[in-house]
């Protein structure tokens, strides 16, 4: 049996097995309902922040979130299966839809034990769960739906996806806050790699924009009170106050690299490198110190086998908060040592606000897309410098580069952190 080697110790024993491509890719935004909406806002650097619709906000602080608009559940779901859907699993079930679209298979070629669903929810039904609750309260117990549970809970978006589908493999829903989809990408990479599966749909949703959801988020001091949605969403800029809440789904459909070359696929990229960590310090506050956040940085381009000179690119959590854009700051340079200065780092959360459990899948597909067209996604609404973030983040707008290694940090309440390692495709 192969001895242990300590949790300091970097060189671990990573094989050289599957690889692992991204071969589809579905996402509903605040900035956009499809792949291509989506990143024509990232690349013009247009933000989906304004004044809260869902409900009354003259009681709360907090004014403004990043909704999806104009979404049609009946493009995906007949309405008797909607109304038993929360809007976090219409929008899974909706990004996988459009993901397995894009991927252009149904991979009935595949035995559906060797096709898994990961898709997680960092907070669930809790659209469900408030509307229910009030009607408990108001009505009686007799009066709760029959569906309130499994429209609450976090794990049906995985379920739905794969009774649509058919796909009967690993299924199973990671739940760490903000870091919930990056782990799910990174479960799904790592059974792929090691010969588990073939493919699999991965990513994660959340719907969180209820009143009671910000209330909760607000009083913990986390949410902007900005009233001008160009500055509420402000990562690395010294007046940041708080993330804005966002909601959708980003869903990528992962495959053996050498299937999908048999099929023709189009291939966005690879997954190269997963690095999964805990703080081990705070619930809400990441670690000052970064080390956390930092080891999986290493963990990833270790297993990826890429040294931080290598790295073009990070798409960083940024929720443009005053501790995670300092502290993450720390973890990239303690990570990255000199390379730090030189590489190039941005927050899409400026423009598609703070998605939650969803934040990581809709990253890593902006990370994807940015290696495989060249162009790196700015920074937006960044003004007044911070002396303590004081690194490259691309806060002059989209830029041209030919970008070959990106990663994508996701940390989250209770100090999980996630990092992935990207590769741009060449056979």
């Amino acid at each position: 049996m192969r001895a242990l080697l300590p949790a300091t110790d970097m060189e671990l024993p990573f094989e050289s097995m599957k690889r692992v491509a991204i071969t589809g890719i579905g996402v509903i935004s605040p900035v956009g309902n499809n792949k291509e909406a989506f990143w024509n806002s990232i690349k013009s650097g247009k933000h989906g922040i304004g004044p809260i619709t869902y409900f009354d906000t003259s009681d709360i602080e907090v004014k403004l979130a990043a909704e999806v608009k104009d979404f049609d559940v009946t493009e995906y779901m007949d309405k008797k299966e909607a109304r038993r859907a929360d809007r976090y699993c219409q929008y899974a079930v909706a990004a996988a839809a459009q993901a397995l679209s894009d991927a252009g298979t149904d991979f009935k070629d595949i035995d559906p034990y060797r096709v898994g669903v990961i898709v997680g929810s960092g907070i669930g039904g809790i659209q469900t769960l408030e509307e229910e609750h009030i009607k408990f309260l108001e009505k009686g117990s007799k009066r709760v739906s029959v569906f309130f549970i499994p429209m609450m809970i976090s794990n049906m978006a995985a379920g739905t996806i794969a009774m649509r589908t058919g796909f009967k493999g690993a299924n199973y829903a990671p739940v760490t806050a903000c870091a919930t989809s990056s782990h799910a990408i990174g479960e799904a990479f790592r059974l792929i790699k090691h010969g588990y599966l073939d493919a699999c749909v991965a990513g994660g949703a959340e719907a969180a924009v209820t009143k009671f959801a910000t209330a909760g988020f607000n009083n913990m001091t986390a949410l902007s009170h900005s009233t001008d949605p160009d500055r509420a969403s402000i990562p690395f800029d010294a007046e940041r106050d708080g993330f804005v809440m966002g909601e959708g789904g980003g869903i990528v459909i992962l495959e053996e690299m050498e299937h999908a070359k048999a099929r023709g696929a189009v291939i966005y990229g690879e997954i190269v490198g997963y690095g999964a960590t805990n703080d081990a310090y705070h619930m809400t506050s990441p670690d000052p110190e970064g080390e956390g956040a930092a080891h999986a940085m290493k963990l990833a381009m270790q297993e990826a086998g890429v040294a931080p000179e290598d790295v073009d690119y990070i798409n960083a959590h940024g929720t443009s908060t005053g501790l995670n854009d300092q502290y993450e700051t720390v973890a990239v340079k303690k990570a990255m040592g000199d390379a730090a200065k030189k590489v190039a780092i941005s927050s899409t959360k400026s423009m598609t606000g703070h998605l939650l459990g969803a934040a990581g899948a809709v990253e890593v597909i902006a990370s994807a897309l940015a290696l495989k067209d060249g162009i790196l996604p700015p920074t937006v609404g960044y003004k007044v410098p911070d002396p303590n973030c004081d690194l490259d983040y691309i806060t002059e707008g989209a830029r041209k580069a030919d970008a070959k290694i990106a990663l994508s940090n996701s940390l989250g309440f209770g100090g999980h952190n996630a990092t992935l390692c990207m590769k741009k495709y060449e056979d």
